[in-house]
């Protein structure tokens, strides 16, 4: 599959991510949207990064841009520094997708691109060199004003709690074992990896899920947190090692800031209903997400199914102010979920108090988009292939929601959704129920159903 750009960034596999289009996509970027005092460019783990960075540098100081490099920083951080400075960003990252691909992502001065942006940049890809920009300089600082950002909201909130950190190849492991530190937990370093691990928050596969249930059993924890490759999205587990589904961190985090509002996409579990005063559903990206924020004016936060989270508001933490961060982050909802669970007793009690309603995804790889899509559609148009397909799993439609890829809501409390990925060779099965071994089995039968009927469309 041939490198893709969208409002996710420019992704593929890195033998194809080659000079020439990293210089037309960076130089589209900066000549199609606002960049303000420059570019901060910063990078995550993969082998590949550092090199690719370069490719970055050079082709804005091509544009005559001042570059500021960041070094290896999670990409909330990243952003936040970055605006802080009034510049544009690009982070370089492919984020949970395996360490063959690599990407980056674009930000201007206000935060992530949005789908005008994305449509711009793709109109600019002619775009020449103009003259020599001055040489890059580095700035370290965006790691300590991320630091800060938390220390000054949550005080010593995490008191006496241990924490395990599951740090595999995450850039910012080591960072958030200092937060959690600072912030008054023990923390004990779990998994530490010395090449890339690909960490899907929206998809743990099983193996991880073991493995988290072990450090669970071999250690005295109150829960087990980490972040995806690039630091924007969380991964939280229970004291028994059980997986926190990254919408219910997003209700758990939302209720704890005070939100009036809150914005996720369709793939989000229906309890949202239940916790917010309003909530607005929008297509699966944070692109969509923000859109949705910015069109209102109340206390609102934004959140997707993989646990990332947007803060569109000054919140009240328990030590003080959390300024706006429009761009997705994984700390927040970590933190917020550990003081919940700190309340609590425990962050399973936490859990157990958001409305039933569980969610699981997965997906199946090597699906080309074009094959997703086809099939997708054929279902979407024909009731009677509705029918037959929600047969198997006994299931009988009561209505459907097309606003990304098709969801079929279904007698029973039960729902199935299926998506092509925006950014892999990937078809999506996202399953709601009102019981956790309801949606697990859900989403095993279904795997396995579209697992048979790719085979079938590839003969």
């Amino acid at each position: 599959m041939p490198p893709k750009f969208g409002t996710s960034g420019l992704r593929g596999l890195v033998t194809e991510l080659t000079p020439e289009l990293i210089d037309a996509h960076v130089r589209a970027f900066i000549a199609s949207c606002p960049v303000g005092n420059g570019i901060w460019i910063a990078r995550d783990l993969r082998e590949s990064s550092p090199a690719i960075s370069n490719m970055v540098a050079n082709a804005a100081r091509e544009m005559g841009i001042q570059v500021t490099d960041a070094g290896a920083v999670p990409t909330p951080a990243l952003a936040l520094a970055a605006t802080n400075a009034g510049c544009a960003a690009v982070m370089v990252t492919g984020s949970h997708i395996p360490d063959d691909r690599n990407g980056i992502k674009f930000y201007t001065p206000a935060g992530e691109i949005t789908k005008a942006h994305e449509a711009a940049i793709l109109a600019s890809l002619d775009a020449r060199p103009t003259h020599a920009g001055p040489k890059p300089i580095t700035d370290a600082s965006s790691q300590e004003t991320y630091i800060s950002r938390y220390i000054n909201a949550y005080g010593s909130a995490l008191a006496g709690m241990r924490i395990g950190i599951y740090s595999h190849s995450a850039v910012g492991r080591d960072l958030l074992a200092r937060l959690l530190i600072e912030l008054g937990a023990k923390v004990t370093e779990l998994g530490r990896a010395t090449h890339f691990v690909p960490v899907d928050t929206e998809a743990v596969p099983e193996d991880v899920r073991a493995q988290l249930r072990d450090w669970a059993r071999d250690y005295p924890l109150d829960a087990i947190v980490s972040t995806d490759g690039d630091g924007d999205r969380p991964l939280v587990a229970d004291g028994a090692g059980n997986v926190v589904p990254g919408d219910v961190l997003g209700q758990i985090t939302g209720t704890a800031l005070g939100a009036q509002v809150a914005v996720t996409p369709v793939s989000s579990n229906s309890g949202a209903e239940q916790v917010f005063e309003h909530v607005i559903r929008t297509k699966i990206g944070s692109p969509f997400v923000i859109a949705g924020m910015e069109a209102t004016k109340a206390r609102v936060v934004g959140y997707e199914a993989n646990g990332g989270f947007l803060l569109g508001y000054e919140a009240t933490c328990p030590a003080g102010s959390l300024p706006a961060l429009m761009t997705r982050d994984a700390v927040l909802p970590i933190l917020a979920s550990l003081v919940a669970a700190k309340a609590a007793g425990s962050l399973a009690v936490a859990v157990a108090a958001q409305p039933a309603r569980f969610t699981a995804s997965d997906r199946l790889q090597g699906i080309a988009t074009e094959t997703a899509q086809s099939f997708i559609a054929a279902l979407s148009a024909d009731d009677i292939a509705r029918a037959d397909f929600l047969k198997q799993f006994d299931l009988t439609e009561a209505a459907i929601d097309r606003t990304d890829g098709l969801r079929m809501i279904c007698t029973g409390n039960r729902t199935v959704h299926l998506r092509p990925s925006g950014n892999a060779p990937e078809l999506r099965f996202y399953a709601e129920a009102d019981r956790p071994e309801t949606v697990q089995a859900l989403l095993d039968q279904g795997l396995n159903i579209l697992r048979d009927q790719m085979v079938g469309l590839k003969s």
